[in-house]
């Protein structure tokens, strides 16, 4: 690390040149980047998606669907709005893709007093759909009294697309002036304080033209506009802070050479450490085989080694040209690394360090407790905010139109198919499929169940074949039109509406591993979510184990000790747990104000992977400072404090604006990115003050010298480290 600073300061100027290259050439990308994003990223290929191509693919189901919700106002008579209305289909009849369109007045129950709906059918996939969304938006228009709106999968993801980004620029205008704040605060100047932001826009920049490469092999889910920057933004900054604050140390002793070349070998060292914490547990996500879990790894990995690229080159480089300078424009006088609160406090601590440990461990194990009546959904139509007229027009098609009792949130869709590829509709094929409807039916959370046999009226196998033998009925012909092929048939099979999700859930799981003499197919919702349920619960303790074990031997290596890495997990995961606890309490009891709603399925993962990496850049930039006094002194107690003196103020501030940039999520509208931006900025004041307040010196004191104890080699006053 010292040659590399050695190397940056000769180099400065080439650096720098390089550095404005790859930032003008990424831009262009970045800037491109919302428009490969789509979906919510729940793309899992199991039973669910095989069931949805054979849909799709045999029995002419659309790829995706748009719907129209019309309104008026009494006084509008009706000949006047079916005028409207016809002439709203005939001006997108032209838009391409359109597979099929079904107006109101095609088939009854379409329309309830001034409400009524219409179809479009696509046989484009939701996600690339967004110009035609666009296309039919500009080809509706509102009359005198009456009004459309459209909804449907393919309008959502467009709406969510937008409303990310509005979301973005809206956090940005919340954290960024807080954040220069802080950096004011702790740094006097405005050069210097204006620097991290630099670096944290440049590592954006260039981690989004970067992650614009990923869509040519990956479906990018919208919810990386959000989390990738989230991530990026506040922990460039906090690399920049920390690896400042200490050239703006070094630079009154030494040279600016010097100055740089100790500031890389030493903050440098601390941020490649905390960088490959932070990456460890990003890495860990990619266990789970699902988009947006793999989504926010790759490109949360790119994040975190764009901004330790920049942070040891890019940043030297800058400082290596301002040199003394970084002190210009001073508006506040520095106050310097002095005893203030926290390290006062933590004399306060070290004093009666039992006391303080059970003091604090309490106040987590009590905020851990909400985590028993934890509900996680994944997200959907809710996520989007009630502002958005898709939003409004899927509450107004689902209040009038769907019937609870037959609602898709407790439809499962079979598909069975014969097991020798004959005709479903021979006569012991039919058998065996209404033997296993049969079965079905028994099931107590069964209400009801459509199959050809049931809506045709005809349950005797042997007449339903005559039937088909014979000829079909032209009133039936639709029936078999939209349930029967070849050697398949469609059954929709209609849960209780009582029935929770977690039941729901484990009645798909228990079906699909049934055998019946015709092979099944399981879709719908509850199908869909059980499958990204049982593989976040069946890959994430893979992933868990991996974070913890590598944190572990990074520690263990940086600090040549076995217990600091293990104290650090264990704070880590009690305070994250008691993290879990107070987002169900605010957002699932529904305290502050907020709507009472479900936890997105994305939190947990995601906050303990970005938090527990995140989190460690703390405890390693403070134990390296106490690590460094420890060595010269051997004298643990003085070691702590002198670590804590000469951190505290940069790290509060670190954290502060971790928590400013974070928590600015919170004012947005898009339900999961808000509860992650609570989520994270919760996690990270837990650990800068129960933690590092309470727990790390009460620990430190407990532990004494036993805490640099590594492998038998007990360190002794006086002694080398070895």
């Amino acid at each position: 690390m010292s040659t590399l600073g050695k190397f940056v300061f000769h180099y400065r100027k080439s650096v720098l040149l390089i550095w404005v290259l790859v930032i003008v050439a990424f831009s262009f990308y970045a800037i491109k980047l919302p428009s490969v994003l789509s979906g919510n990223g729940f793309n899992y290929d199991g039973e669910y998606q095989q069931t949805k191509a054979i849909l799709e693919n045999e029995f002419g189901q659309s790829a995706s669907t748009i719907i129209l919700v019309f309104e008026k106002e009494p006084y509008v008579d009706s000949s006047e709005w079916k005028d409207f209305i016809n002439q709203a289909f005939n001006n997108i009849e032209e838009i391409s893709g359109i597979q099929k369109s079904v107006t109101p007045y095609d088939q009854e129950g379409m329309i309830k007093d001034q409400i009524a709906y219409g179809i479009l059918s696509f046989n484009q996939p939701a996600d690339q759909m967004g110009d035609v969304v666009s296309q039919i938006r500009e080809k509706l228009h509102h009359a005198d009294g009456m009004t459309v709106q459209i909804t449907g999968e393919p309008v959502i993801a467009k709406d969510l697309n937008e409303a990310s980004q509005k979301d973005l620029a809206k956090a940005e205008m919340i954290g960024l002036p807080i954040a220069l704040l802080v950096l004011l605060f702790a740094f006097g100047s405005i050069v210097a304080a204006t620097i991290p932001l630099v670096i944290g826009v440049v590592t954006i920049l260039i981690t989004m033209g970067i992650v614009y490469f990923f869509h040519y092999q990956f479906d990018l889910s919208i919810f990386i506009l959000n989390i990738v920057p989230m991530i990026g933004l506040a922990l460039s900054i906090d690399f920049a802070l920390l690896f400042i604050n200490r050239f703006k140390e070094e630079i009154k002793m030494h040279s600016v050479e010097e100055a740089v070349k100790i500031t890389v070998a030493t903050a440098g060292r601390s941020v490649v450490f905390s960088a490959l914490c932070v990456f460890i547990g990003l890495l860990g996500l990619m266990f789970i085989h699902i988009d947006i879990f793999r989504n926010v790894a790759l490109g949360g990995m790119t994040v975190v080694f764009v901004s330790t690229l920049c942070a040891i080159t890019f940043l030297p480089a800058i400082l290596s040209l301002l040199g003394p300078r970084i002190n210009s424009l001073s508006v506040l006088k520095e106050t310097g690394n002095k005893e203030g609160i926290w390290t006062g406090f933590a004399r306060f601590v070290m004093r009666r360090p039992m006391i303080m440990l059970i003091f604090s461990l309490s106040i987590l194990l009590i905020g851990l407790i909400p985590v028993k009546d934890m509900k996680l959904s994944v997200p959907g139509i809710d996520s989007l905010p009630t502002k958005y007229e898709s939003r409004q027009a899927y509450d107004k098609y689902q209040e009038y139109f769907v019937d609870e009792s037959k609602s898709d949130e407790n439809k499962v869709t079979i598909v069975m198919e014969t097991n020798d590829g004959g005709q479903i509709t021979g006569v012991e094929q039919l058998k065996n499929a209404q033997l296993a409807i049969s079965k079905i039916q028994e099931d107590p959370f069964v209400s009801m169940i459509e199959s050809p046999f049931s809506l045709t009226g005809v349950e005797e196998p042997e007449v339903f074949h005559s039937m088909v033998k014979n000829g079909i009925p032209p009133e039936m012909k639709p029936i078999f039109d939209h349930y029967v092929r070849s050697s398949m048939m469609v059954v929709n099979v209609y849960l209780d509406q009582d029935i929770t999700r977690n039941e729901a859930q484990e009645w798909v799981r228990t079906w699909s591993e049934e055998e019946f003499e015709v092979i099944t197919y399981l879709g719908g919702t509850a199908k869909f979510e059980q499958e990204i349920f049982d593989e976040i619960i069946d890959k994430a303790p893979y992933g868990l184990v991996v974070v913890l074990l590598s944190t572990f031997f990074i520690l263990m290596f940086a600090f040549h000790s076995l217990l600091i890495p293990i104290k650090a997990i264990i704070m880590n995961v009690l305070s994250l747990s008691a993290t879990f606890g107070i987002i169900v309490w605010i957002f699932q009891s529904g305290h502050f104000g907020v709507e009472p709603v479900d936890i997105a399925l994305i939190l947990p993962v995601f906050v303990f992977s970005l938090v527990f990496g995140l989190s460690m850049d703390y405890e390693v930039f403070l134990i390296s400072r106490i690590h460094e006094e420890y060595s010269e002194t051997r004298d643990n107690d003085r070691a702590t404090l002198n670590g804590l003196v000469s951190t505290s103020k940069i790290i509060t501030s670190a954290a502060a604006i971790m928590i400013v940039i974070t928590g600015a999520f919170a004012f947005t509208g898009v339900m999961p990115v808000k509860q992650l931006g609570v989520g994270i900025a919760l996690a990270i004041f837990i650990d800068a003050t129960i933690v590092r307040m309470i727990l790390v010196p009460s620990l430190m004191k407990l532990m004494g010298d036993w805490n640099w104890w590594f492998f038998g080699k007990e360190i002794q006053k006086g002694k080398s480290w070895h």
